[in-house]
């Protein structure tokens, strides 16, 4: 599975996530990067549409290469 790190412009908490609980979120200043495997495009869909649905605004989705 990639691992992903999605960049939001909201500071989300656990209790947001807890659908997700395989994403790890570190709060910064007004934005959230979660950090996790994502299984596949569909998955990966599904948190973006999720968060949308809570008026989180996506910043960016960066996947890491295997090997890192």
């Amino acid at each position: 599975m990639p691992r992903m790190l999605i960049r939001v412009s909201a500071e989300v908490s656990d209790e947001m996530l807890a659908p997700f609980p395989h994403l790890t979120p570190t709060v910064q200043v007004r934005q959230t990067m979660l950090t996790g495997a994502v299984r596949d495009q569909g998955e990966l869909q599904g948190i973006l549409n999720y968060l949308a649905g809570l008026g989180v605004g996506i910043v960016e989705v960066v996947t890491f290469p295997d090997d890192v």
